[in-house]
């Protein structure tokens, strides 16, 4: 059994699996796309007070193992040796992200063959990256909000109506036709594992794999107006449906846009809007499970320790589930810097802190 402490600072650089005991369970509760070339146009003026609302600490600089050769710098995003990982990029969640970042490239033994695609629907965020991670192979592309703006439902929590929420539906649109593959990930979670045991997840016939959680009460994800009429309900004639979590996919691009499922997921979302009773609640998310669920490849759910944001809407903390973790993900509507800055946090939320390089809080 090993206990990770509050203030552990940092994790062993061979600490790659965690195994949470049982006994951590019992917590008490608190509270469209385009690429962008043009660095000056991802940047805020000068004279614009957003980029000063943050201050990372320069991260450390990651080398690959020795029996990982570093894939050409010079060969740009098309090496086929590369580690392709999506991330969305937003100054209420950039925190977040730069945590996630800094995360993968601790656990990672190929760190500099990982290669980063950062969606953003603001301007100034690509030289707050550049400045956190120098050497950090990455690259920004612009989501244009008013691609699913029109688009987008009510939910049971704002946050889940924002357009960049819906960014992961154009990632086969918004990359360069060569990469074939990427992992999709949210921006409140951190890996403590290694990327490349998740990057070689085997899909087989299946576009996406996902963690799958089948003893989840797949109906709530849908409203009674859904499960009543068979135009809707139909869609999962055939299939064995199971809950998964879209904040962590391996997606395969080409077979995405072999298919065109962008174009399938907006269907979806336009007959939410135009039908006269609502057939979902929650976001982005219902359009995914009604596309893919019950052809998702499964991937362990060590990969996804989700949840740990709490219930969306009364934010209580959740328990930690026994066994090895190789991915914590705070999803729901608590999230750790928040409850961590605000000296109210869930025991989770220290496992977090270690990667944490906002200047502020870590110099405090």
């Amino acid at each position: 059994m090993l206990w990770i402490m509050r203030f552990s600072g940092l994790f062993s650089a061979a600490l790659v699996i965690i195994v949470l005991s049982p006994s951590l369970q019992s917590f008490p509760p608190a509270e469209a796309i385009r690429s962008s070339h043009l660095d000056a146009y991802l940047r805020f003026p000068t004279s614009d007070p957003q980029p000063h609302r943050f201050s990372f600490r320069k991260a450390p600089v990651f080398r690959n193992a020795a029996d990982y050769p570093v894939a050409d710098i010079d060969s740009g995003v098309c090496n086929p040796s590369l580690v392709h990982v999506a991330i969305t990029l937003d100054f209420e969640y950039l925190r977040g992200s730069v945590a996630a970042v800094h995360s993968i490239l601790k656990h990672s033994s190929c760190p500099e063959s990982v290669f980063f695609h950062f969606l953003v629907s603001e301007t100034g965020l690509e030289s707050l990256i550049r400045s956190t991670f120098p050497e950090l192979r990455f690259k920004v592309y612009y989501f244009d909000p008013e691609i699913v703006r029109t688009l987008i439902s009510t939910s049971v929590r704002q946050a889940l109506e924002q357009p960049l929420n819906y960014a992961r539906n154009y990632l086969a649109g918004l990359l360069e036709p060569c990469v074939r593959r990427v992992i999709y990930l949210d921006s409140d979670l951190v890996v403590v594992d290694d990327i490349a045991k998740l990057w070689k997840t085997k899909l087989g016939s299946k576009t996406i794999g996902a963690p799958e959680y089948c003893h989840a009460n797949f109906t709530k994800y849908f409203t009674a107006a859904f499960w009543s009429d068979e135009r809707f309900s139909g869609a999962f004639a055939g299939r064995k449906p199971c809950y998964f979590n879209t904040g962590v996919m391996v997606m395969d691009l080409e077979r995405w846009r072999r298919v065109g499922y962008t174009e399938v997921i907006e269907k979806w979302m336009e007959i939410q809007k135009k039908s006269d009773r609502r057939i979902y609640e929650l976001g982005s998310l219902p359009p995914f499970l009604l596309v893919f669920a019950g052809e998702v490849a499964p991937i362990e759910h060590r990969w996804n320790q989700h949840g740990l944001g709490g219930d969306n809407v009364r934010g209580s903390c959740r328990d930690l589930h026994p066994g090895p973790v190789s991915l914590l993900h705070w999803s729901g509507s608590g999230k750790p810097w928040f409850r961590l800055d605000s000296r109210r946090p869930c025991p989770p939320d220290t496992l977090w802190a270690p990667y944490d390089l906002y200047g502020h809080h870590n110099s405090r």
